[in-house]
Protein backbone atom coordinates (compact mmCIF):
# COMPACT_ATOMS: atom_id res chain seq x y z
CA UNK A 1 0.00 0.00 0.00
CA UNK A 2 1.41 3.34 -0.71
CA UNK A 3 2.51 5.11 2.25
CA UNK A 4 1.36 8.44 0.54
CA UNK A 5 -2.06 7.33 -0.71
CA UNK A 6 -3.64 6.33 1.98
CA UNK A 7 -3.23 9.24 4.14
CA UNK A 8 -6.93 10.63 3.85
CA UNK A 9 -7.32 14.54 2.63
CA UNK A 10 -8.98 16.42 5.39
CA UNK A 11 -11.45 19.33 3.80
CA UNK A 12 -11.32 22.46 5.15
CA UNK A 13 -14.38 24.68 5.33
CA UNK A 14 -15.61 26.09 2.80
CA UNK A 15 -14.59 23.88 0.29
CA UNK A 16 -16.91 21.48 -1.81
CA UNK A 17 -15.72 18.31 -3.69
CA UNK A 18 -17.83 16.53 -5.83
CA UNK A 19 -17.14 13.15 -7.46
CA UNK A 20 -18.96 11.52 -10.69
CA UNK A 21 -18.12 9.57 -13.52
CA UNK A 22 -13.88 9.82 -12.83
CA UNK A 23 -14.97 13.55 -12.93
CA UNK A 24 -13.60 15.25 -9.56
CA UNK A 25 -14.49 19.09 -8.99
CA UNK A 26 -13.44 21.14 -5.97
CA UNK A 27 -14.85 24.40 -5.29
CA UNK A 28 -13.12 26.65 -3.04
CA UNK A 29 -12.87 30.87 -2.04
CA UNK A 30 -9.92 31.48 -4.27
CA UNK A 31 -11.81 29.48 -7.61
CA UNK A 32 -13.05 26.06 -8.89
CA UNK A 33 -10.70 23.06 -10.53
CA UNK A 34 -11.32 19.66 -11.79
CA UNK A 35 -9.97 16.93 -13.03
CA UNK A 36 -10.12 13.89 -14.98
CA UNK A 37 -8.86 10.47 -12.46
CA UNK A 38 -7.23 7.51 -13.98
CA UNK A 39 -9.04 4.75 -14.34
CA UNK A 40 -7.53 2.39 -11.41
CA UNK A 41 -8.20 4.22 -8.74
CA UNK A 42 -11.28 4.91 -6.74
CA UNK A 43 -12.37 7.95 -4.30
CA UNK A 44 -14.76 8.02 -1.57
CA UNK A 45 -15.43 11.04 -0.77
CA UNK A 46 -17.08 11.62 3.03
CA UNK A 47 -18.47 14.89 4.89
CA UNK A 48 -14.94 15.97 6.29
CA UNK A 49 -12.28 14.06 4.15
CA UNK A 50 -11.15 12.58 1.05
CA UNK A 51 -9.80 8.93 0.56
CA UNK A 52 -8.28 7.61 -2.24
CA UNK A 53 -7.72 3.31 -3.18
CA UNK A 54 -6.45 1.26 -5.95
CA UNK A 55 -8.94 -0.89 -7.40
CA UNK A 56 -6.25 -4.03 -7.65
CA UNK A 57 -2.53 -4.13 -7.74
CA UNK A 58 -1.78 -3.94 -11.16
CA UNK A 59 1.39 -1.54 -12.13
CA UNK A 60 -0.74 1.32 -13.54
CA UNK A 61 -2.75 1.17 -10.64
CA UNK A 62 -0.10 1.35 -7.72
CA UNK A 63 1.47 3.78 -9.37
CA UNK A 64 -1.53 5.99 -10.04
CA UNK A 65 -2.58 5.85 -6.05
CA UNK A 66 0.14 7.97 -4.93
CA UNK A 67 0.27 10.32 -7.33
CA UNK A 68 -4.22 10.51 -7.67
CA UNK A 69 -3.91 11.52 -3.71
CA UNK A 70 -1.40 13.92 -4.05
CA UNK A 71 -2.72 15.68 -7.20
CA UNK A 72 -6.50 15.99 -5.41
CA UNK A 73 -4.42 17.42 -2.23
CA UNK A 74 -2.69 20.28 -4.47
CA UNK A 75 -6.27 20.73 -5.72
CA UNK A 76 -7.97 21.59 -2.13
CA UNK A 77 -4.23 23.85 -0.77
CA UNK A 78 -4.77 25.45 -4.50
CA UNK A 79 -8.45 26.86 -4.00
CA UNK A 80 -7.81 27.13 -0.45
CA UNK A 81 -4.43 29.16 0.22
CA UNK A 82 -2.87 29.38 -4.16
CA UNK A 83 -0.19 28.52 -5.23
CA UNK A 84 2.78 30.89 -6.33
CA UNK A 85 6.55 31.14 -7.57
CA UNK A 86 9.06 33.84 -7.79
CA UNK A 87 11.58 34.69 -10.64
CA UNK A 88 14.27 36.98 -10.65
CA UNK A 89 15.94 38.97 -13.58
CA UNK A 90 19.39 39.89 -12.93
CA UNK A 91 21.60 41.42 -16.51
CA UNK A 92 21.54 44.86 -17.32
CA UNK A 93 18.88 46.44 -19.25
CA UNK A 94 16.71 43.29 -18.13
CA UNK A 95 13.46 44.07 -17.03
CA UNK A 96 9.70 43.30 -17.10
CA UNK A 97 6.34 45.45 -16.56
CA UNK A 98 2.95 43.72 -16.83
CA UNK A 99 0.18 45.82 -18.90
CA UNK A 100 -2.96 43.66 -18.89
CA UNK A 101 -2.72 40.25 -19.03
CA UNK A 102 0.53 41.05 -21.43
CA UNK A 103 3.69 40.22 -19.71
CA UNK A 104 6.42 42.51 -21.53
CA UNK A 105 10.14 41.55 -20.83
CA UNK A 106 13.14 42.67 -22.45
CA UNK A 107 15.81 40.00 -22.43
CA UNK A 108 18.90 41.64 -24.34
CA UNK A 109 17.43 40.69 -27.51
CA UNK A 110 16.69 43.09 -30.52
CA UNK A 111 12.50 42.67 -29.99
CA UNK A 112 10.72 42.84 -26.26
CA UNK A 113 8.81 39.62 -25.54
CA UNK A 114 5.18 40.06 -25.29
CA UNK A 115 3.94 35.93 -23.13
CA UNK A 116 0.12 36.12 -22.98
CA UNK A 117 -0.66 34.89 -19.76
CA UNK A 118 -2.82 31.90 -19.36
CA UNK A 119 -6.32 31.90 -17.71
CA UNK A 120 -6.17 31.53 -14.32
CA UNK A 121 -2.46 33.16 -13.52
CA UNK A 122 -1.49 36.52 -12.05
CA UNK A 123 1.24 38.10 -12.06
CA UNK A 124 2.63 40.80 -9.67
CA UNK A 125 6.08 42.50 -11.20
CA UNK A 126 8.26 44.48 -8.31
CA UNK A 127 10.86 47.25 -9.11
CA UNK A 128 11.12 45.78 -12.76
CA UNK A 129 13.43 42.51 -11.80
CA UNK A 130 10.98 40.94 -9.59
CA UNK A 131 8.43 38.30 -10.97
CA UNK A 132 5.22 36.25 -8.73
CA UNK A 133 3.37 33.92 -10.59
CA UNK A 134 -0.11 33.46 -8.47
CA UNK A 135 -2.76 31.07 -8.95
CA UNK A 136 -5.01 28.17 -8.15
CA UNK A 137 -3.35 25.29 -10.05
CA UNK A 138 0.31 24.12 -8.77
CA UNK A 139 0.89 22.47 -12.52
CA UNK A 140 -0.34 25.85 -14.31
CA UNK A 141 1.66 28.28 -11.73
CA UNK A 142 4.87 25.82 -12.32
CA UNK A 143 4.45 25.49 -15.97
CA UNK A 144 4.02 29.67 -16.63
CA UNK A 145 7.20 30.04 -14.51
CA UNK A 146 9.21 28.02 -16.65
CA UNK A 147 7.69 29.45 -20.04
CA UNK A 148 8.88 32.83 -18.86
CA UNK A 149 12.21 31.02 -17.06
CA UNK A 150 13.19 29.76 -20.67
CA UNK A 151 12.68 32.93 -22.59
CA UNK A 152 16.32 33.74 -21.18
CA UNK A 153 17.58 30.85 -18.57
CA UNK A 154 20.17 32.15 -16.11
CA UNK A 155 24.03 31.55 -17.71
CA UNK A 156 27.10 30.49 -15.54
CA UNK A 157 29.86 33.01 -16.17
CA UNK A 158 27.87 36.02 -15.36
CA UNK A 159 24.25 34.85 -14.04
CA UNK A 160 22.18 36.99 -16.66
CA UNK A 161 18.94 35.85 -16.98
CA UNK A 162 15.32 34.85 -15.53
CA UNK A 163 15.47 32.42 -12.14
CA UNK A 164 13.69 31.43 -9.95
CA UNK A 165 14.15 33.27 -6.37
CA UNK A 166 15.69 30.13 -4.68
CA UNK A 167 17.76 29.04 -7.07
CA UNK A 168 21.27 29.05 -6.94
CA UNK A 169 23.33 29.36 -10.00
CA UNK A 170 26.84 27.41 -10.11
CA UNK A 171 29.08 29.70 -11.90
CA UNK A 172 32.19 29.22 -14.10
CA UNK A 173 35.30 30.96 -14.17
CA UNK A 174 35.75 32.70 -17.29
CA UNK A 175 38.80 32.84 -19.27
CA UNK A 176 42.13 33.88 -17.43
CA UNK A 177 44.74 36.03 -19.69
CA UNK A 178 48.26 35.06 -20.61
CA UNK A 179 50.73 35.77 -17.71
Amino acid sequence: MSRIGKLPIEIPKGVKISYTDSNLQVVGPKGTLSRTIMPGVSIEVTENSVSVSRDNDAIKSRSAHGLTRTLINNMVTGVTKGFETALEINGVGYRAELKGDVLNLSLGYSHPINFQLPKGITVEVDKMTKILVKGVDKELVGQTAAKIRDFRGPEPYKGKGVKYADETILRKAGKTGKK
